[in-house]
This record gives C-alpha cells, sequence and structure tokens, in this order.
C-alpha cells in the first residue's frame, strides 16, 4: 500500500485536501471518483503520513453507450478537447466541465455525447472510460492519452497536448487537401464535359458531316467511333466504371488488398516520398506525444500500430514492437526494417540515450511534416499544369476531329 497526497474539489465546486492510502495510482484515483471527489493534484505522500479510509470497490463497468445520431466532425472534436483542457486548467471539476460544454454546444450528436460524459463521470467511472463507449468520436490513442492524463493526476495538461495534437493533424491535411482540390476540380470538370461533348453533341454534327464528305479524316472517324459508342452505351459505360470502381474499393480495404495498396503507395518513383513523409511524420508525432504523456514504449507502439493509417507500415512496427519486447532498444529494429532514414533513426538513438526520445520524435516529425509540405506543393505546382496540359490536348484533339472534314468540304466546294 503507498500513501498519497491529494487537492480535488467536490461536486460542488469546493476545494478540499487529505491523505489517502491505496495500491497504486489508479485505485486510489478511483476511490477519491467513487467519493464525488475530483483531484486536481495527486502525488506519493510520505509513508508515516495517516491514511484515510482504504478505498471502496471499484464500480462495474458500464456497457457501450449507443451511438450518436448525426454527424461530428473532427474540428468539433479537436475544440472539444481544446475547452475541456481549458476548463480543467481552471480547477473546474469534470462533470461541471463537461456539462458546461455540453449545454453550450450547438451540435445535437455532439451534445448528447458530452452530456453522457458528464453523468457517467458523476456515477464513479473515469473519464477515459466513458470516452471508450463512444468509439467512433474517441479512438483507441484519444482515451489512451486521457487514461494516462487521470492515472498521472495532470489530465488539464495532457488534454492540451492532446488538443496540439489534433489540431497539428487537421492542419497539415487541410493544407493537404486544399493544395489537390484546383487540380481536382480540373480534372472532373475536362472529364465531364468531354463525356457530354461524345455522347450528346458530337453524334448530331458528325451526322451532317458523313452526310456531305464522303472519306472522313483519321482523327474525325475516331472521334466519331467514340461518339458512337458513347451515344448508344454511355449507361452501360457508367454502370461498368461504377462497379469497377466499388471492386476496387473493396479489394483495397479488404487485407490482403489494403496491405498490397499501402505497400505500392511508399514504392511510386514520385509520390512515394510523399506519403512515406506523411507516415513518418504521423509515426513520429503520435510516439511523441504518447511518451511525453508518460505512455510506455510497448503501449505506446502498440496504439501507434493501429492508428498510423498504413497496413504495410502496421506490420513493421508489430515486428520493431515485437524486438523492442525483448530489451532492444527503439532505433535498433527501426535501423533494421530500412523503412526510415538513417537521419531520423540517429536523432532516435540519441533521444533514447539522452532520456529525451519524445522531444527527439516532436522534432522528427516536425522535420518530417516540414519535407511533406514542401514535397506536396511541388508536387501540386506540376500537376496543375499537367493536367491543364491533358484537358487541353483532348479538347484539342476534338477542335481539329472537327475542323478537318469541314476544311476538306470548302476545299472540294471550291
Amino acid at each position: 500500500m503507498a500513501s498519497f497526497r491529494y487537492e480535488a474539489r467536490e461536486t460542488a465546486g469546493t476545494a478540499v485536501e487529505g491523505r489517502i492510502e491505496a495500491e497504486d495510482r489508479p485505485a486510489a484515483l478511483r476511490f477519491l471518483a467513487e467519493r464525488g471527489l475530483f483531484p486536481s493534484s495527486l502525488e506519493t505522500a510520505p509513508a508515516s503520513a495517516r491514511p484515510e479510509p482504504a478505498a471502496l470497490p471499484a464500480t462495474p463497468a458500464r456497457a457501450a453507450a449507443a451511438p450518436a445520431r448525426g454527424r461530428v466532425s473532427r474540428k468539433e472534436i479537436t475544440a472539444f478537447t481544446r475547452e475541456m483542457a481549458s476548463l480543467l486548467a481552471a480547477t473546474i471539476p469534470i462533470p461541471a466541465a463537461l456539462e458546461g460544454l455540453g449545454q453550450e454546444e450547438e451540435n445535437p450528436a455532439l451534445k448528447s455525447v458530452v452530456l453522457d460524459l458528464a453523468s457517467a463521470v458523476r456515477r464513479g467511472e473515469s473519464l477515459s472510460a466513458a470516452m471508450e463507449g463512444h468509439p467512433r468520436l474517441f479512438s483507441k490513442l484519444y482515451t489512451s492519452i486521457v487514461r494516462v492524463g487521470e492515472e498521472a493526476g495532470a489530465l488539464d495538461k495532457v488534454l492540451s497536448d492532446l488538443a496540439g495534437l489534433l489540431e497539428h493533424e487537421d492542419e497539415v491535411r487541410g493544407e493537404v487537401l486544399g493544395a489537390v482540390a484546383y487540380p481536382c476540380f480540373v480534372l472532373g470538370l475536362g472529364v465531364l464535359t468531354t463525356f457530354v461533348l461524345l455522347a450528346f453533341v458530337l453524334p448530331r454534327l458528325f451526322g451532317m458531316l458523313q452526310g456531305m464528305v464522303d472519306a472522313l479524316p483519321l482523327p474525325t472517324l475516331i472521334l466519331l467511333s467514340l461518339s458512337r459508342f458513347f451515344q448508344s452505351h454511355w449507361l452501360w459505360a457508367l454502370l461498368v466504371a461504377a462497379a469497377l470502381y466499388w471492386a476496387l474499393r473493396a479489394y483495397v480495404r479488404s487485407p490482403a488488398g489494403s496491405l498490397a495498396w499501402d505497400s505500392w503507395k511508399l514504392r511510386l518513383p514520385v509520390v512515394g516520398a510523399t506519403f512515406r513523409s506523411s507516415a513518418l511524420g504521423r509515426f513520429a508525432r503520435t510516439l511523441g506525444t504518447l511518451t511525453r504523456a508518460g505512455v510506455s514504449l510497448l503501449p505506446a507502439l502498440e496504439i501507434v500500430r493501429n492508428t498510423i493509417g498504413n497496413r504495410f507500415l502496421e506490420r513493421a512496427i508489430a515486428q520493431v514492437s515485437e524486438e523492442t519486447r525483448g530489451g532492444a532498444a527503439l532505433a535498433a529494429p527501426l535501423r533494421k526494417l530500412g523503412l526510415f532514414p538513417s537521419t531520423v533513426v540517429q536523432m532516435i538513438a540519441v533521444g533514447e540515450e539522452t532520456g529525451r526520445l519524445d522531444e527527439m520524435l516532436l522534432r522528427v516529425a516536425d522535420m518530417e511534416e516540414r519535407q511533406l509540405r514542401a514535397r506536396s506543393r511541388a508536387l501540386i505546382s506540376l500537376l496543375a499544369p499537367a493536367l491543364i496540359l491533358a484537358v487541353g490536348a483532348i479538347v484539342g484533339f476534338v477542335v481539329i476531329a472537327i475542323l478537318l472534314p469541314i476544311f476538306r468540304m470548302s476545299h472540294v466546294i471550291r
């Protein structure tokens, strides 16, 4: 048994302090929660300190809550995390903070979830256990970091770090999506325009030209054949394209398909480096945030493996986790894989040797995300002109195929 000195607030908001005796920190936190106390500080006290009564048995875990109806965006979860961290830093009790945020929330789905969290915490559950009842909104990474904050008695600081992680991910994702929006729009508009011309506009024009010209030029014949095909079979063409899309999507979502797809993405000649920087930045930032929050290396690697978003790298991290379980340092199995740059492995090795692994991992994340932004901007700056040239070439071919018979007809009239 160990003694702990705590500072907490009652449900009504009154500040209290004292000492208790429990087997470990989680048991002490459960004991305080059962008494309706919400700790802002929990520290180990000298063994001679007079303890309060022993902890009561933990309350049984509740069943998973029903999923909330409606959509809750990532940005709303990020904003909730930041506001929750600010309220806890102001020493507001957890249930009062949740109820306040829930009452002010405009999204009905998120409001229902936050109020459910508040009532679960008032019943004696920990915040992380309550969040596990909503896995669609709070990932394993999220609940694991919250649990570490509860056990360390520093939930406000941990939530602030977690909000920073989510905000950074939202920022990077927004930059990438904003960069590819214009090229995708150009490509989609070009494909749609070409389809409408081939299926509905050109058949009538070619019907007039074919009766006036004996031998059509080759480009016009090619365009006429395509136009006749799309005019007669455009519905079947759309159905086949949709079927191919859904079949490819189902294959990519299967275990074997997702592994092959993720491995192929990393080996692409130009774009592969961008995918690699994205995955490595996410790996380093997530692992660095977890280790800074106090999660030990093996559980942190397991969480990162489930949240990295690349099946090929998941298998690689599983191998790293197995070798680390045997007592090896993190840098050695990473170097053996050959997936990470030597400078990154060197920085991780220095972080392990100096006891600043979390700091080095976050530096690696910053470095890789800077490279990701630079590579994304370079690719987009080349992709947009390439798409415009491709669309221009298609339109130019259509124009030439239309004008050639007209020129030939005018020559015959002369």
